[in-house]
């Protein structure tokens, strides 16, 4: 824009020393040192785990290759993945609004796996759309609250499908071991601290109080937060109600959304006609799952295809299959529900823009009718 003209209005620049104004500067001068140094670090990520990610893009070559059969088997297993996530968010968010959830949950999936951090970003920009089309906003807040903590759940469970192979004597490589263990204990620390969290008030309301306490000791931080102990407990209510007796449901579908991304995984890799053991890709398989769950990187882009090709080697793949099916399984996984996002969005958008402008409109309409009724009765 360069710089600006030198003309008659005169713009009174507020005093640098005034804390009112100066409050806007900090929080801005601290929202682009975050959004800087999330950028800097999905840098240095993307640069240590370069070299991996360019063999398994190197491998697209290789794609044509693929086995057709099962390359469209593992593209329904995948669509039957995001089925299954659609029907627990449609179930916890208690609508029968099945086009706001799909759309919603493909464009909030969409924006987590393009930004740095994006996690926070997606969800709300899912929020938002959910209660656009009037859902409850506790419903909302509780449902993908809830839809979440399963899938971390059912993630972090699948190392104990693969115990009988390790009990059994079969050779299985000490690294895949070692992230069985440690896969193990983070599901046991999850299902202790659910069982806390869920069935007693007293450590969440404490967690609550030191968060706010150090949320409000924050240098910079003008809008202190109060009562913020029962605002979780009252959403740790609102998840516990919202599973209430569809519980079982609500795991078998949390199952399913896991277990059909892990078919189109394992589709990809017979798709090259490497004879690998189920148990051991579904350990490289649920130990990929649980590093990505650090948002690192955009939709763990980089991390997930060097940590997922690199097991899968541990698991007897050969390297040049292991890079080829993980290009596929991300094909299938990542860069068409991106696309997938950005058209639910368009669609979202051009389906829902007429109402809200029409509800507008009435709004509008209703107050000029108020104001011309008041005039009158003057």
């Amino acid at each position: 824009m360069g710089f600006p003209h030198h003309g008659t209005t005169l713009i009174e620049l507020p005093h640098p020393t005034s804390p009112e104004r100066a409050a806007p500067r900090r929080r801005v001068a601290h929202s682009i040192v975050t959004r800087v140094a999330a950028i800097a670090l999905t840098g240095v990520a993307l640069y240590v785990v370069l070299p991996s990610l360019t063999r398994v893009v190197g491998a697209w070559p290789e794609l044509s290759h693929l086995s057709p059969l099962w390359l469209i088997a593992a593209l329904l297993a995948e669509l039957t993945s995001f089925a299954c996530a659609f029907v627990l968010q449609r179930m916890l968010l208690r609508t029968k609004k099945w086009f706001a959830v799909v759309a919603a949950g493909l464009a909030g999936n969409a924006v987590s796996n393009v930004l740095p951090a994006g996690d926070a970003a997606g969800a709300t920009v899912q929020f938002r759309m959910l209660t656009t089309v009037g859902i409850n906003t506790d419903n909302a807040a509780g449902g993908m609250t809830a839809a979440s903590l399963l899938g971390v759940g059912g993630l972090l469970a699948l190392p104990i499908f693969t115990l009988p192979a390790m009990v059994g004597g079969s050779p299985v490589s000490p690294g895949l071991v070692h992230t069985a263990l440690v896969g193990l204990v983070a599901f046991a620390l999850f299902v202790v601290g659910g069982i806390v969290v869920m069935a007693t008030d007293q450590p969440l309301a404490l967690a609550g109080r030191v968060a706010q306490r150090v949320w409000n000791g924050i240098p910079g931080h003008r809008a202190k937060i109060s009562g913020l102990d029962q605002r979780i407990l009252r959403q740790r209510n609102d998840i516990r109600s919202t599973l209430g007796q569809e519980w079982p449901r609500a795991v078998v579908l949390s199952a399913g959304r896991i277990g059909f991304d892990y078919f189109c995984l394992l589709g990809c890799l017979w798709a090259t006609g490497t004879s690998a053991r189920p148990s051991l890709v579904l350990l490289a398989y649920a130990a990929t799952g649980i590093i990505a769950l650090v948002p690192i990187t955009p939709g763990g882009l980089g991390v997930v295809e060097a940590s997922l090709s690199g097991l899968l080697v541990l698991a007897g793949v050969s390297a040049g299959d292991a890079f080829v099916a993980t290009l596929a399984y991300r094909l299938a996984s990542y860069w068409l529900p991106l696309v997938a996002g950005s058209i639910a969005y368009i669609l979202f958008r051009h389906r829902y823009r007429p109402i809200e402008a029409t509800s507008g409109a009435a709004r509008a309409k209703t107050v000029s009718t108020d104001l011309n009724g008041a005039a009158d009765s003057r």
